[in-house]
């Protein structure tokens, strides 16, 4: 069984910042990639980053420039750093794991519980 646990999240005004961190706990083997995604009411989930284990990267067009995602694999954190903060980016933004456990040949995909990010004009 796999935990991913979030923080970070809350409310900001426009062009400011705030920092979500995701740990992954449990029984790993090998995490080959995390992501960050997001949810705004009325819209599907869509990918805000990913940062796999080899250290790649990938953005949605709407966030380049402005988030970062990083990882330390010693660690089982995802971290997502966003600046520039517009109110299109309210949502709550979930951090989703794809995970190796011991014996198994294929990888399996966790989520987290949802941090809302709140900003306001």
């Amino acid at each position: 069984q796999v935990q991913l646990v979030e923080s970070g999240g809350g409310l900001v005004q426009a062009g400011g910042s705030l920092r979500l961190s995701c740990t992954a706990s449990g029984s790993i083997f090998r995490i080959n990639a995390m992501a960050w995604y997001r949810q705004a009411p009325g819209n599907q989930r869509e990918l805000v980053g990913s940062f796999s284990r080899g250290g790649s990267t990938n953005y949605a067009d709407s966030v380049k420039g402005r988030f970062t995602i990083s990882g330390d694999n010693g660690k089982n954190t995802v971290i997502l750093q966003m600046n520039s903060l517009k109110s299109e980016d309210t949502a709550v933004y979930y951090c989703n794991a794809h995970i190796m456990h011991i014996g198994v040949p294929y990888e399996h995909e966790y989520w987290g519980q949802g941090t809302q990010v709140t900003v306001s004009p």
